[in-house]
């Protein structure tokens, strides 16, 4: 039997979601404020959804790549660049939307303490900055996201430096630990964390001194490979 074989060319293909399906972007967009560990939320701008919250991100085009959808958001609804993100998981559970398929490819990202000062209106929403312990009722699954890339994060902490890019580029190691502790969640023996620290060989020491309060001056140090996340042998 003969079949004739029709070969579909870019510009036939579909618009987005005329098939029922919407592959979108959501960003869990961490820092560390007020010695917790926080996640960046936007309201829910569906009229049925009103008083929710819900993860920055949004619909992928056709010709967009999941990355730069994700860094746009970021961007977009953030106002932040240049931060560390990375891609986490794929949530494509038929029943995860009630009204259309959408499949959502997360990704988390880490704002540095220092540059995660803002909240409030951007554009035309209102964004704010909640504590992972304690979140506001969220739409759909991105409570299950958010709790997802925090265990990413905590797991992360045993075999890279991903916890250094919370911190500006000159830091203490006081300030390194303490980033661990809200990240874990206990407190680390000081001695034993610094030992495992510099045993890395990946910080460098400066010439700079920094006093906090009236205790003796810390000395200040900085990554070797800024903005890179090393990975533990």
């Amino acid at each position: 039997m003969n079949r004739t074989l029709t070969k579909v060319l870019p510009n036939r293909i579909p618009a987005q979601g005329a098939l029922g399906l919407d592959i979108t972007a959501e960003v869990v967009i961490f820092t560390i404020r007020q010695n917790e560990l926080q996640v960046l939320l936007v309201p829910a701008d569906h009229h049925s959804q009103r008083g929710l919250w819900m993860l920055p991100g949004g619909v992928v085009g056709w010709e967009d790549d999941l990355d730069t959808c994700a860094s746009r958001a970021l961007a977009a609804q953030a106002g932040v660049h240049g931060v560390y993100l990375e891609q986490l998981y794929t949530f494509g559970d038929p029943d995860r939307c009630p009204d259309r398929r959408v499949i959502a490819v997360s990704y988390y990202a880490l704002i540095p303490i220092h540059r995660a000062h803002f909240g409030g209106p951007k554009g035309d929403r209102h964004i704010d900055w909640f504590s992972v312990a304690n979140l506001p009722t969220l739409v759909l699954d991105h409570a299950t996201i958010v709790e997802l890339a925090r265990e990413r994060l905590v797991a992360k902490l045993d075999y890279s430096t991903i916890a250094f890019q919370f911190l500006p580029e000159s830091f203490t190691l006081s300030e390194l630990q303490s980033v661990y502790e809200i990240i874990l969640g206990e407190q680390l023996d000081k001695r034993n964390f610094r030992k495992r620290v510099l045993a890395l060989k990946c910080l460098q020491q400066t010439a700079e001194l920094r006093r906090n309060g009236s205790h003796r001056p810390a000395r200040l140090y900085q990554l070797c490979t800024p903005g890179k996340v090393e990975y533990i042998k």
